[in-house]
């Protein structure tokens, strides 16, 4: 029923200025008075409606300014405070010459209204305002280039050498933290090690290994056929196949001997000395943990599409992409729970958001970030598994034995049974 009234109000409010429109119209005819003729009458009025807007449109201006404040959230970070300073330079500048320009505007739109018997002056040049008006924009455009590059230099130079490195891996539609262990360095990585159990693709010997088996003899559930098996398939007279199937079948076997191919080739150049910098790494899923007061390197991948890493807080944005790493270094200056006092918030938490649209489940892609004591961060980290002690534990875990293409056990194949001999 509100929203009906609402209508009708709207049409009967647009009948009303039809209608006065019309009437307006009618007026001029019958005064007998062209178009292009304007009285004084109503040049005075249109130029006290000027002052009026004028006060009207400052008052909302500062009016939205003190009740919404900058709409930014404090910042939480050491160059988060730097880069708020040149944006309130730049807003105490933008807002200057807002109110300064829009004064005159409509100040002269009332006191420079055409008068009876007044002739308008005509100034067509200037030297001296046209050296102002371009000067003192160009030096004021300078100051804000000069410190802005300089800040940006600032906070996107090497990191110092003390600053803890901590990547992030995002997919749709989620984020993997992947921190260096005590030797504050993260083990490497290759997309071709990605699989179930190694989903940041760690270069490890173990790995390389586990990448081989899985692309020679797939997975023991059959549900990733290796090489071996799909060569057997391929050369079964009794198998048959429509031709869309062996094409296809023919077409990942090529895929993946290319693979293992380039996979045979890291392990050849493989240092294993290396292997301790990814076996120390843990890897985090449902929370970044940070410690207040200390340098962070930043580094961003991504697995499928181009996401964006997003700390509002901690004025942090980086693009994640595929086959790029990027970096970002910020050191935190608030706890959470120091922060929570600050916007009187018991519920507030620091967030992780992605802000690049990267699909349906885009909205809900979020780390929750916890930035605490040295102490607390030490005592959290003490509960976590290192990746070398999670992966390991999994490659003992599985059972090799029952491959079937070195065990001698039957392969069902469709609607046909392949005996492997051993």
């Amino acid at each position: 029923m509100s929203k009906l009234l609402i209508l009708i109000v709207i049409i009967l409010g647009a009948v009303a200025i039809a209608l006065l429109m019309r009437t307006y119209e009618l007026g001029k005819k019958l005064s007998n008075r062209k178009e292009e003729e304007i009285s004084e009458k109503d040049n005075n009025l249109a130029s006290k409606l000027f002052i009026l807007f004028m006060i009207a449109f400052f008052g909302s201006f500062i009016y939205l300014m003190i009740t919404y404040g900058r709409c930014l959230p404090p910042a939480a970070s050491e160059h988060g405070k730097a880069i708020d300073w040149l944006l309130d330079i730049n807003f105490i500048i933008i807002i200057t010459v807002f109110f300064l320009t829009n004064t005159l505007l409509f100040v002269f739109a009332r006191v420079y209204r055409r008068k009876k018997g007044v002739k308008a002056y005509y100034y067509p040049h200037n030297n001296k305002l046209e050296m102002i008006w371009t000067v003192v924009p160009a030096v004021v455009l300078a100051f804000i280039i000069i410190f802005g590059l300089k800040t940006w230099n600032d906070i996107t130079s090497a990191s110092p050498k003390e600053a803890i490195h901590v990547e992030l891996f995002s997919e749709q539609f989620k984020w993997t933290a992947r921190y260096s262990g005590d030797d504050n360095v993260l083990g490497g990585h290759d997309y071709k090690l990605t699989t179930d159990q190694n989903q940041l693709g760690l270069v490890t010997t173990a790995t390389l290994d586990s990448a081989i088996r899985l692309m020679e003899y797939g997975t023991d559930d059959g549900s990733v056929l290796g090489i071996k098996l799909m060569e057997q398939k391929l050369n079964d007279k009794n198998l048959m196949m429509i031709p869309k199937d062996r094409e296809k079948l023919e077409t990942d076997l090529d895929r993946k001997t290319r693979l293992l191919r380039l996979l045979y080739q890291m392990k050849g150049r493989h240092d294993a000395s290396k292997d301790k910098f990814a076996y120390d790494d843990v890897i985090e899923t449902d929370t970044l943990h940070l410690i207040v007061n200390k340098n962070y390197e930043m580094t961003f991948r991504a697995k499928d599409v181009i996401h964006s890493a997003y700390f509002p807080h901690f004025r942090v944005q980086m693009n994640t992409v595929p086959g790029l790493t990027t970096r970002f270094k910020f050191k935190p200056v608030y706890t959470t729970a120091e922060m929570r006092k600050i916007k009187k918030d018991d519920n507030f938490n620091y967030v992780l958001m992605c802000n690049k649209i990267c699909g349906s489940a885009h909205y809900k892609m979020k780390m929750m970030v916890v930035v605490q004591t040295q102490e607390e961060f030490d005592t959290w980290m003490k509960t976590k598994k290192t990746f070398g002690s999670t992966f390991l534990v999994q490659e003992k875990g599985t059972d090799t034995s029952s491959d079937p293409l070195t065990s001698g056990k039957p392969i069902e194949v469709a609607d046909t049974i392949v005996l492997i001999n051993k």
